[in-house]
């Protein structure tokens, strides 16, 4: 959904990527407004090397595009979004630096803004990596809605960078300003964290799985994952399997312990997941010899793979967007997956009972099986039938 955002300096049209017209959701929110009202109204120069970290959909990067900012993303999705917004108004990509969270960081920051993030542990580890580039004249402005600032997060800022304070709430949303001390003694950065797995599900038992900042359920194993590494196919010998919004990578490391000549592709749309993922494959498996080939990528799902070239697809979809609840991701994920998998092909899915999967699989796929089911979660198969092709 497009819709027009009013700042101190122009109308935006913006947008979240990709545009679907079941996201009926906006690319911004009272927390952006109140930074750039902020910033226009206390008169704060934008000098020197003005960092954006944690921009949702590219609003703050669009608005402050004049300013040539640098935008830090752990999110391919922002990063499409911010392009496709910063051309919707005007403004070229050549205007803005589009960083991840695995680059470098800028050796100098004048002018940090941070839109505080779900994870505390990926804010902690960008202004442990920010750090060093801050100086005592660095301007430090954070924003996020009242109900994801937290005592923790004040501390967070506190600790790393300085003296920090909290604004007014205003929409619900509120500011962070913190005075950067450069003498301050920081810990190590503590990411990223590894641990063992538990006992009982399949062949990672007792292996190691190893969690950059931010990624889901980074300190333990979440139970969803758990009862879907207890039932997956591990008869099922693919060729091809896709580790689908592969997080950590666990599942689709099962199934290559599982399978040693199988290809597993995983596939996330965050870039510290997959990093993640390739960290743990590698910490138990030796693909140069006894595996077969795996992939890592980056992308919006299975958007980048070839129509009808893959045997398996595994997916933990999220119904979260930020803060929203919403299906719009796991519905992309099951369209992805029907168009990536020849005739034939499965889709295995873990989800909550009450999110009522099965309900879209039968609608996309026309069939889906219960396959195991407690209280809380379902494990369900859609398989892709032949001459499947255009069901809409």
């Amino acid at each position: 959904m497009t819709d027009r955002m009013t700042t101190p300096s122009a109308e935006l049209m913006l947008a979240r990527f990709p545009e679907d017209s079941r996201d009926q959701l906006r690319a911004w929110d009272a927390s952006d407004e109140y930074l750039l009202k902020h910033l226009a109204d206390s008169g704060q120069a934008l000098d020197g090397t003005v960092v954006v970290v944690g921009d949702r959909w590219g609003a703050l990067t669009t608005a402050l595009a004049a300013h040539r900012p640098v935008q830090i993303t752990d999110s391919f999705l922002t990063r499409e979004a911010t392009r496709a917004n910063l051309a919707r108004n005007g403004s070229g990509e050549e205007s803005v630096r589009l960083l991840t969270t695995r680059d470098a960081a800028p050796e100098r920051v004048d002018v940090l803004l941070v839109r505080v993030p779900k994870s505390l542990a990926l804010l902690e580890d960008q202004l442990l990596r920010l750090a060093p580039s801050v100086h005592e004249g660095t301007v430090v402005v954070g924003t996020g809605m009242v109900k994801e600032i937290h005592t923790s997060t004040l501390k967070l800022f506190e600790r790393i960078l300085g003296p920090t304070r909290t604004s007014l709430a205003e929409k619900k949303a509120r500011l962070i300003f913190c005075t950067p001390n450069p003498g301050l003694v920081r810990s190590a950065n503590p990411w990223p964290h590894s641990y063992t797995l538990p006992d009982g599900i399949g062949p990672v038992s007792g292996r190691t799985v190893v969690n950059e900042a931010g990624v889901f359920c980074a300190e333990r194993l979440d139970i969803g994952t758990r009862f879907f590494l207890q039932h997956l196919p591990y008869g099922h010998d693919a060729g091809r399997v896709v580790d689908l919004g592969c997080g950590n990578g666990v599942v689709g490391t099962a199934v290559a312990l599982a399978h040693p000549q199988t290809e597993v592709l995983f596939v996330d749309e965050s870039y510290q997941a997959v990093a993640s993922a390739e960290a743990t494959y590698r910490a138990n498996t030796d693909d140069t010899a006894d595996h077969g080939k795996a992939e890592f990528r980056v992308d919006d799902g299975l958007n980048g793979v070839p129509e009808a070239s893959v045997d398996l697809v595994l997916t933990n979809p999220p119904f979260h967007s930020h803060q929203a609840t919403t299906d719009a991701t796991a519905w992309r994920m099951f369209t992805g997956a029907r168009r990536a998998l020849r005739p034939g092909g499965e889709l295995w899915v873990v989800g909550n009972r009450h999110l009522g999967y099965h309900v879209k699989l039968r609608r996309l796929f026309g069939n889906s099986e219960l396959v195991a089911s407690d209280t809380k979660f379902v494990v369900l198969k859609a398989v892709k039938q032949s001459g499947d092709v255009t069901r809409p």
